[in-house]
């Protein structure tokens, strides 16, 4: 008959001391004359978390004393698993000696030793110890081991430290250390090595990266990765620190290389901030010494660079935002001088809600483009504008379910021009407009449960522009597509407006199936009555009559998804057409586009514009990853940018593989071909899990 015993005080005086209590469990428990407390048979003792299964356990009250015949296997609750064959042990478990004993942390990395000493609670030390995460079988040596005269375990700062250790593959040593020290994968965050990168680029030859990992309390680490190569030397930063009320990120490279005759660097730093009063203040600052470098080391393919800081308070009916942006170029067709480089804007908008119904919207705004050059026209002109606006807006249901609404705006914008002889110095001009539609959504249901959605669309507006001809800064790529497309001005920003009277009629249908299959489809066209001379030819805007807008999506909830979008002229030409495709599953991810522009010099395109882009994942089995990306140039017949990567892993390896091609007609940035090799001993890197497929072990 198994028995059920707990002893509090009378039995572990030193639990008692800790008011903590053990509970015993055995199909057999005595106690001697000599007050030996003797339980054996399926004993299992839990105490603060710990438990401990063994064969017998001897209480010896004079010695405060354990004798525990195994096999033992004790279980803490960080998941940790220590396993003996003999051992003497105080009552709390902390102090004692272990024979043939045996660690798993993490259910990842095992450590065998002849013999383990336990001292206060804290540190295991294991003699004659061999440590993989490899399966081990009887019949062959484990993928990788670590043979070691003594490790240490520190239960408290999660550390293994290894005295005069050896790195066995297959058995066969390869590297000796006389003292190591490396993060038990309990541990999250710990100072050391992080997994080295092998990495060779036709333009930098052959090089490694081993980056080292430090942290600086609980909040704040940096990683510092030298990079090496014969043509090379490289230091790579990243810095994190993680505050009460935000975050701060940099990262940056300093470099001396073959390629340039001055020493190359970049710094990218980026950091958001809760401030009082519900205010959000976030900064964005990138900055490079050459056009290629970011290119050359793959650090971004970022043709622009935009510094930012911006203040922003959003409420349920108010925004407020302030913003400066420095904007520097990498490309070769542009100066720093002409962009321009240095923005500035500020606005705050506030909605009300009248008692005679509908919304009104507030806002007044202020910006300013600043350039070097003091040259006259486009490439010297400075631009300041304050402006202020005012919309109303209201919505009514009537018979039928026909959707009515109607509404009315005004705004006024004061604009100051240096620079630039073909605009007067200040001028004002003020834009009112009306507008008015009506939709009338039909609904039905189909008998095998799909529902289905068609929404006829017509609406009317008016505005005119009195006063000034202001110079365009902020609407030179404005785009006909779903989302504008009953809008009263199309132009993406203030500059410039859509005048006169004009009409927008469209139609879309909508499906949703009872699978989860969900469909829409969408036709629409823009008619003026005078021509729109403000709009490039490639939006499908210009003229008095737009392109027509023909876009779709299909999504089923297997993960399948497509979307396109086509704008195309009364004679059936393609003015613009964008589509992208995608699937994923447990297994497989892929995500495809293609876009197709018409060469247009307004927007300085003086070629047609014909890509498609390609990105997959496939997780062939629970060992090998292969992942593809590529840039094809249709319209030129050239690659852009190809890749491959082969990952393989097992319950104690993790290897990758990358191959990398950059094509360019850059005359500042070299074509470059990239290859990567890393690899990592699972059990050790701090935070990481297996996922591999374990090696079975041969009959």
């Amino acid at each position: 008959m198994r028995l059920f015993a707990t002893f509090i005080l009378m039995l572990f005086p030193q639990m008692a001391l800790s008011q903590s209590a053990a509970t015993l469990i055995a199909d057999s428990v005595r106690v001697t004359e000599n007050e030996e407390l003797i339980a054996s048979g399926n004993v299992e003792v839990l105490y603060l978390g710990t438990r401990m299964t063994a064969a017998q356990i001897t209480y010896d009250r004079a010695n405060d004393q354990l004798s525990i015949s195994g096999p033992i296997i004790i279980q803490a609750d960080d998941g940790t698993v220590l396993t003996a064959q003999s051992g003497q042990l105080d009552p709390t478990l902390e102090n004692g000696v272990l024979q043939g004993a045996r660690i798993v942390l993490d259910q990842q990395l095992q450590l065998a030793a002849n013999q383990i000493d336990r001292r206060d609670g804290r540190y295991s030390q294991l003699y004659k110890t061999v440590a993989t995460s490899c399966q081990v079988c009887a019949d062959q040596p484990p993928l990788w081991s670590i043979r070691a005269q003594r490790v240490v375990h520190d239960d408290i700062e999660q550390q293994l430290y290894f005295e005069n250790a050896t790195l066995r593959i297959r058995d066969v040593p390869v590297l000796w250390l006389p003292k190591m020290r490396l993060p038990d994968p309990n541990l999250e965050r710990a100072t050391g090595f992080l997994i080295p990168e092998q990495r060779n680029t036709s333009q930098l030859g052959t090089g490694i990266k081993i980056p080292y990992f430090v942290t600086l309390g609980n909040h704040r680490d940096v990683t510092l990765t030298p990079y090496v190569s014969a043509e090379t030397r490289t230091l790579e930063l990243i810095y994190r620190q993680a505050f009460q009320n935000g975050d701060l990120r940099i990262e940056g490279a300093y470099s001396d290389d073959t390629l340039e005759d001055a020493n190359r660097s970049y710094v990218f730093a980026a950091g958001e901030f809760d401030l009082s009063d519900d205010y959000k203040l976030t900064f964005d600052i990138e900055a490079v010494s050459d056009t290629a470098y970011l290119l050359d080391y793959g650090y971004s393919d970022k043709d622009r660079l935009d510094s930012e800081i911006s203040l922003t308070k959003a409420t349920d009916t108010t925004l407020t935002q302030t913003r400066l942006t420095y904007y520097q170029t990498l490309r070769d067709d542009e100066s720093n001088a002409s962009l321009p480089p240095i923005i500035a804007d500020a606005n705050h908008e506030a909605r009300y809600y009248p008692k005679i119904g509908g919304t009104v919207t507030m806002g007044i705004s202020i910006d300013s483009a600043y350039r070097y050059s003091n040259v006259d026209g486009d490439a010297g002109r400075d631009v300041s504008r304050i402006g202020a606006f005012a919309d109303w807006d209201d919505s009514w249901v009537v018979n039928g379910g026909v959707l009515l609404n109607a509404g009315a705006g005004m705004r006024t914008d004061l604009y100051h021009v240096l620079d630039d002889s073909s605009f007067p110095i200040s001028d004002t001009r003020v834009v009112p407009s009306v507008h008015a539609g009506i939709r009338w959504p039909l609904a039905a249901y189909s008998s095998n449960g799909a529902s289905h959605l068609i929404e006829p669309t017509i609406s009317l507006s008016w505005s005119e522009s009195y006063g000034a001809t202001v110079p365009n800064e902020d609407s030179t790529r404005s785009e006909l597509d779903h989302g504008n497309l009953f809008d009263v001005s199309r132009f993406s920003g203030d500059d410039a407006v859509e005048v006169g009277y004009q009409g927008a009629a469209g139609i879309s249908y909508t499906r949703l199936g009872k699978s989860g299959l969900s469909s829409v489809l969408a036709f629409g066209r823009v008619i003026h009555d005078e021509p729109q001379t403000d709009f490039s030819k490639s939006s499908g805007l210009d003229g008095l009559r737009s392109d027509w807008l023909v876009a779709g999506q299909l999504t089923t909830d297997d993960g399948f998804l497509f979307d396109a979008r086509a704008l195309f002229d009364d004679n059936a030409d393609i003015t613009v057409t964008d589509s992208r495709i995608g699937w994923q599953n447990d297994r497989i991810s892929l995500a495809a586009a293609y876009i197709w522009q018409a060469k247009d010099a307004t927007e300085d395109r003086t070629d047609t514009v014909s890509e498609w882009t390609l990105d997959a994942g496939f997780i062939v089995n629970d060992a090998w990853s292969i992942d593809l990306d590529g840039r094809y140039n249709v319209a030129d017949d050239r690659p852009v940018r190809a890749g491959i990567g082969v990952g393989w892993q097992n319950e104690c390896v993790n290897i990758n593989v990358s191959a990398s091609r950059r094509y360019t007609s850059s005359t500042t940035v070299e074509p470059t071909t990239t290859y990567g090799l890393s690899g990592s001993l699972t059990g050790f890197s701090a935070g990481r899990s297996t996922a591999g497929l374990a090696a079975g072990c041969r009959n």
